[in-house]
C-alpha cells in the first residue's frame, strides 16, 4: 500500500486510500498517508471511490481509481490514462497493454486477463474474459501474430458527474454474463477511452501473484 501511495504521489497532487478496515487506515498514517474511512456495503470499488470523493469535498473534475494491490504502477501510467481527458467526449478513461505477439496464445486465453476491442479513436467497444476479435482462418495458437490483440489494465478514470451517475446504475445483463463492471458503462451508453501501456505490472490477489511479485522485483533490482 505505502508503494503505491507513493509512485501515485509522484504524479497526482492528492492522493487518498478510501478503506473500510481500521487495519488498513493505521497502516496508512504510520507512514504519512491520507485515508478515509468508508462503507463496508459498497457493491464495487466504483462506489467505494465515490463515497471517498465526497468525503474529501468533491471539488476535483476528475477521479482516478487506482487499485491498492498494484505495487508496479508506473507516473507514465498514470499520465496516460489523464492524458484522456483532453478528448472533451471522454466520460471515463482506462489503460490496455498490447498483447506481445511472442508470448504463447494460453496466456491470451486466461479469463482471468480480459481483453478489449478499440475502435479508431481508443475508445473501448467491448470487454470480455473470451479471446478478442475472433481471428477467422488461423490456428488459434497463431492468433498473436494474425493481428494486434489488447488485454485490459485494472485502472480506471471518470469525470466526477460521470462518477455519480454510474454509480446510480443497476447491474446490466452483459455485466452479469462476464462479471466486468465497465461493460455496465458501456451499455448504458457512456465513453470509454482507453490510454496505451507498455509497462508491465502485477496485481497482488493471491499467495501465488505475491510470489511473482516478488520475483519480479528481484529481477528489477538486479537489472538496475
Amino acid at each position: 500500500m505505502e508503494r503505491v501511495y507513493r509512485q501515485v504521489s509522484q504524479v497526482l497532487d492528492h492522493v487518498i486510500v478510501a478503506t473500510d478496515d481500521d487495519r488498513i487506515m493505521q497502516a496508512v498514517q504510520a507512514f504519512g498517508g491520507k485515508a478515509v474511512m468508508t462503507s463496508a456495503a459498497h457493491r464495487s470499488g466504483t462506489d467505494r471511490c465515490h463515497e471517498a470523493y465526497l468525503l474529501n469535498g468533491g471539488n476535483e473534475d476528475v477521479v482516478i481509481n487506482i487499485q491498492g494491490d498494484e505495487p508496479f504502477i508506473q507516473p507514465d501510467q498514470l499520465r496516460a490514462i489523464m492524458a484522456c481527458f483532453d478528448n472533451d467526449r471522454t466520460d471515463i478513461a482506462t489503460l490496455v497493454r498490447p498483447f506481445n505477439a511472442d508470448r504463447p496464445y494460453c496466456e491470451l486465453e486466461n479469463p482471468n486477463t480480459p481483453k478489449v476491442v478499440l475502435d479508431s479513436q481508443m475508445r473501448a467497444r467491448y470487454f470480455s474474459r473470451s479471446v478478442i476479435p475472433f481471428v477467422r482462418g488461423v490456428e488459434r495458437e497463431q492468433w498473436p501474430t494474425a493481428t494486434q490483440f489488447y488485454t485490459h489494465v485494472g485502472m480506471y478514470a471518470y469525470r466526477a458527474q460521470v462518477l455519480a451517475a454510474i454509480t446510480q446504475l443497476p447491474q446490466s445483463p452483459l455485466e452479469l454474463a462476464e462479471s466486468l463492471e465497465q461493460l455496465r458503462w458501456l451499455e448504458n451508453g457512456y465513453t470509454i477511452t482507453a490510454g496505451v501501456t507498455t509497462t508491465s505490472t502485477i496485481g497482488i490477489d493471491t499467495p501465488d501473484d505475491l510470489a511473482r511479485a516478488q520475483a519480479f522485483l528481484d529481477n528489477q533490482q538486479h537489472t538496475n
